[in-house]
C-alpha cells in the first residue's frame, strides 16, 4: 500500500487493528494488510507494539495509526457508501451502529470507533435528482424524517 500516491490515515486510540478487521469483515473488497511495529518508544506506542496497520475498505487504501486519545473523529469527515438495495443498506447500517455505534439523521451513523458514515441508497440520489422538482422535494422531505434510509418510503414519496 505504501506505493499509493495518497492514503488516508485514520487516528485511533490504540485499536486500529480491531477497527481494520471490523471494516474488512463488514465491506466487500476489503482486507487488512501490513502492520508496522514502532521501532522506538513514542508518546502513544512503546517500541515493538503495533503503531500502524494498513487496510483497504471497498477498494480504498487506509492506514490506521494507534495515536492515542488526543484526537477524535467528528462529522466534518465521513465515509459515504452507496448501496443498491435495502438489504445492502440494512446490512451496512446495522453492522456500523451495533456494539456502541449510533444512528444519526438522514443516512448518517457513527461506528463504535467514532468514525462517521453515510449509508446512501442510489435510489435516494436518483429521487433527489428527479427532473420533476416536486417529486425530488417530496423525496428529500421524506429523507429528512429518517435515520436509516427506507428505499420503499423514498420511492413512495417520489411518486407522491
Amino acid at each position: 500500500m505504501t506505493r499509493d500516491r495518497i492514503v488516508t490515515c485514520l487516528w485511533f486510540d490504540g485499536n486500529a487493528r480491531e477497527a481494520a478487521e471490523f471494516y474488512a469483515a463488514t465491506f466487500p473488497d476489503s482486507h487488512v494488510g501490513r502492520a508496522l511495529a514502532s521501532p522506538a518508544d513514542n508518546p502513544s506506542t512503546p517500541a515493538g507494539q503495533e503503531i500502524t496497520v494498513e487496510f483497504t475498505v471497498l477498494g480504498q487504501p487506509f492506514v490506521g495509526l494507534n495515536g492515542g486519545p488526543q484526537f477524535k473523529f467528528d462529522q466534518a469527515v465521513s465515509f459515504q457508501v452507496m448501496t443498491d438495495t435495502q438489504e445492502e443498506t440494512d446490512r451496512y447500517w446495522n453492522a456500523l451502529v451495533a456494539n456502541g455505534g449510533a444512528e444519526n439523521a438522514c443516512s448518517w451513523c457513527r461506528d463504535r470507533f467514532g468514525l462517521f458514515w453515510q449509508i446512501v441508497p442510489r435510489a435516494l440520489i436518483a429521487a433527489m435528482n428527479d427532473p420533476d422538482r416536486a417529486a425530488a422535494k417530496r423525496a428529500m422531505e421524506a429523507m429528512m424524517t429518517m435515520k436509516k434510509i427506507d428505499i420503499a418510503a423514498i420511492e413512495a414519496a417520489r411518486r407522491g
